[in-house]
């Protein structure tokens, strides 16, 4: 499953890199009813995903009935990423039992 959204950067003193894009709920229910076959525990997905023309790999965090895109610190450097800011990011869901 591929999806492409843009969502604003927000901040979250969760898991570290505490800047992340959420979801979109229609997104996140899509992504929600493929869980249970991609998580590989406390529903937790592994993704591949791109903002720019950086790509790098990460997972979905469940938070409140959406799904956050961590944005990891070098992706923050490399693509301007700030709190705040609209960006457009593209995940692909890649399965933990591969």
């Amino acid at each position: 499953m591929v999806l492409e959204f843009a969502g604003e950067a927000i901040w979250w003193r969760g898991p570290a890199p505490f800047i992340f894009v959420p979801v979109p709920a229609d997104l996140s229910a899509e992504i929600k009813a493929i869980s249970s076959r991609v998580t590989y525990g406390w529903g937790v997905i592994p993704v591949k995903a791109q903002i720019g023309d950086t790509e790098y790999t990460t997972s979905l965090f469940p938070k409140d009935g959406l799904y956050l895109v961590p944005i990891k610190l070098k992706v923050q450097k490399a693509e301007n990423v700030n709190v705040g800011e609209v960006v457009t990011i593209r995940i692909e869901i890649v399965s933990a039992r591969t």
